[in-house]
């Protein structure tokens, strides 16, 4: 089983291989290149159909190991479903990754047709991410999204690495056999397996009062006064513990000279450190499906969504249940960009668009199963989907405020230009690393 290790590099340091080599291809032990970087580079302006298809076309057929060379058959026991699906997917050897795989459930007679590869991809999932196994933990500012339990440890003592391995590899085979999966995570996540920078922005929406905390100390002009030093304290079962951001940490205090690199060293331990073994393990899982440089046509949101699905939206349930403040507080639904913004929302945005735009403002593409009225923000409690006016010339952009499933929404002159500078901002993928 391959090894490997994740760390975190300044962004203009990052290398993704632009090739896709198969050194197995088929089982021939022949090398073969199948995707070049002009291949990955012009699919990368496409539509999110548009990489799908060529996704499915070019990489997954090619990878797959042709049936009459083998194929694997899983049988597992609805009582023990997840047992015997990690005891099955764990046990495969490399050159069975790829080849088909005909899922079976024990005692039942049903015929494979789809159908029950579809279920066993939907039920794995929503067990493993079942926040009372304890691999993984309901996202501080997004009850939707998932977070790694950096105290997995704990809940599965002897094997909870071997369950982010397996997960990786269903995750990877869902997207290599078009299957969905039963969970989102959060952001960060996704980045890590594209290889995408990791950002102030995943700090704040995954904690927005931690980001909140690191926030203060930039506009602070003495830092003395706080006693920093370069560790941060951790709590696990009523257990504090003090960890070094850097090596010797304990012994270096914070100063204005040194701050970004105390605020980076923060970051890089909300979003690795903090569960590096796990990280690795779901990536390395990741990889044993689908090689890394094929990833990288699509961006975060994408992964999510077709790993995901996009959610079935009931638009009247949305704008039933959001409200308004700033500029459009007075008239809420009757105010005239509001009315545009909702009438481009149904009628222009197809179901990608809504879902990228649901994305934007709260965090994942999910849609709470009893509907908008439960949405929840960072604190668990009901955060309402909210519209808030700001000034066109404030902002040419909408801006999303995740925590609280908040949009700021300029208070445009035509409808033309709202549609264009929301499908916009729905659509940009932001990789800046300073904290605002």
């Amino acid at each position: 089983m391959r090894t490997g290790s994740v760390t975190l590099v300044p962004a203009q340091e990052a290398v993704v291989e632009s090739r896709v080599v198969d050194h197995n291809y088929h089982g021939t032990q022949q090398t073969k290149t199948l995707l070049s970087y002009t291949d990955i580079a012009n699919i990368q302006t496409k539509t999110l159909d548009e990489k799908i298809d060529w996704f499915n076309t070019s990489v997954c057929e090619e990878l797959y190991t042709p049936w009459e060379k083998g194929h694997v058959k899983i049988i597992v026991r609805r009582h023990s479903l997840l047992m015997d699906s990690v005891d099955s997917i764990m046990a495969l050897g490399r050159d069975d990754m790829r080849k088909r795989w005909r899922i079976e459930f024990a005692g039942e007679p049903g015929i494979e047709a789809g159908g029950l590869t579809r279920e066993w991809f939907q039920l794995v999932t929503e067990q493993i991410f079942d926040p009372d196994f304890g691999l993984w933990l309901s996202s501080d500012n997004n009850q939707m999204s998932m977070r790694i339990n950096g105290a997995s440890h704990i809940s599965c003592p002897d094997d909870h690495l071997i369950y982010f391995r397996f997960l990786g590899r269903v995750m990877g085979r869902a997207l290599f056999d078009r299957q969905l999966i039963k969970g989102h995570m959060v952001r960060h996540l996704y980045k890590h397996l594209l290889g995408w920078p990791v950002t102030f922005e995943d700090l704040e929406a995954q904690d927005e009062e931690y980001y909140s905390s690191l926030k203060k100390f930039t506009t602070m002009e003495d830092l003395s006064v706080m006693c920093l030093d370069f560790t941060i304290t951790e709590e696990t079962l009523g257990v504090r513990k003090d960890i070094e951001l850097i090596p010797g940490g304990s012994m270096k205090e914070v100063t204005s000279e040194n701050l970004t690199q105390y605020l980076e060293a923060n970051l890089k331990y909300r979003m690795l450190n903090r569960c590096k073994p796990q990280i690795t393990e779901l990536m390395l899982g990741f990889y044993d499906i689908i090689p890394e440089p094929a990833l990288t046509v699509f961006d975060p949101n994408e992964l999510e969504l077709i790993l995901c699905g996009l959610p079935t939206i009931d638009m009247d349930d949305w704008i039933d249940n959001t409200k308004y403040s700033g500029y459009y507080e007075s008239k809420g639904r009757r105010d005239q960009v509001v009315e545009w913004f909702w009438d481009v929302v149904r009628n222009d945005f197809d179901q990608e668009m809504k879902a990228r735009l649901l994305q934007f403002v709260t965090g994942t593409s999910g849609v709470p199963p009893r509907g908008f009225s439960v949405l929840q923000g960072n604190d668990g409690n009901i955060k309402k989907f909210c519209v808030h006016g700001v000034s066109r010339d404030q902002y040419v952009y909408p801006r999303a405020h995740t925590c609280f499933n908040r949009i700021d929404l300029p208070n445009y002159s035509t409808k033309k230009e709202l549609r264009e500078k929301v499908g916009q901002a729905v659509s940009m993928t932001y990789v800046g690393f300073d904290i605002e």
